[in-house]
């Protein structure tokens, strides 16, 4: 059984994963006359590879991308706003993080990490 398993283990191994992330966003926030919402979120990596000069931050909410810029003093975290339309009590995003990675003896290449999805709950006050 072992047998069977060992080959994909190994691609995973050597693959590792592209990035972790961690949401700093409140899972709820107070109604505000702008309808923008600010949201933070720490992106760390274990892959070497990765040109960290090269990222290009996104959240995503209603499918539109919209631009994060790093939190200045504080290493791999980025922040942003996203719109809630009026009358909304949720939003649904997620982040995204373009980058390239050293390949040996080619270029540097381009690749993504994406986030699961989060949900933002928007509360009268």
């Amino acid at each position: 059984m072992w047998k069977k398993f060992l080959p994909v283990l190994s691609v995973l191994l050597l693959t590792g994963c592209a990035g972790m992330f961690t949401r700093l966003t409140p899972l709820q926030q107070s109604r505000n006359a702008n309808n923008l919402y600010p949201v933070e979120v720490a992106f760390n990596s274990q892959q070497q590879s990765l040109r960290w000069e090269t990222i290009q931050p996104y959240v995503i909410a209603n499918g539109e991308p919209y631009p994060l810029r790093p939190v200045p003093l504080v290493q791999n975290r980025w922040e942003g706003f996203v719109p809630v339309p009026p009358g909304a009590n949720s939003i649904n995003y997620r982040f995204k993080f373009d980058y390239k990675y050293n390949n040996l003896g080619t270029a540097p290449k381009p690749s993504s990490a994406v986030s699961p999805i989060y949900k933002l709950n928007i509360v009268d006050q």
